[in-house]
């Protein structure tokens, strides 16, 4: 398994980024719209990081890991039949791929496809 984007969704996204320049020496880059406005940076594995505001109100801060499968429909398609609740179906972002997210329990989990 290879995580393709991670995810964070939090109030304080210049101080996040700040925090994990400090700290892992990176740099993020300005907002990109395709992803929510999220700040990114790059994983030397090709996937990258992306630390974004919630998108409406009732959005909580969360950190989600999208894993990287090479055919995202039969990926959605196993997760429901392990029980999984599709939270947002496959959804292609121009020149970034596609991507959904389930829900098993309590935990979001994403799915990404390049």
């Amino acid at each position: 398994m290879q995580i393709q984007y991670l995810e964070i969704v939090t109030q304080n996204v210049d101080e996040t980024c700040l925090n994990y320049e400090k700290i892992h020496g990176v740099k993020f880059s300005k907002s990109d719209q395709r992803l929510g406005n999220a700040r990114t940076v790059k994983f030397g594995n090709g996937g990258m990081m992306g630390v974004r505001a919630p998108m409406h109100e009732t959005e909580e801060p969360v950190t989600r890991a999208y894993l990287l499968v090479s055919d995202i429909n039969q990926a959605v398609e196993n997760a429901i039949k392990s029980g999984a609740e599709i939270a947002h179906p496959p959804f292609e972002i121009p020149g970034l791929g596609q991507f959904a997210i389930y829900i098993i329990g309590d935990n979001q989990h994403g799915l990404w496809q390049i």
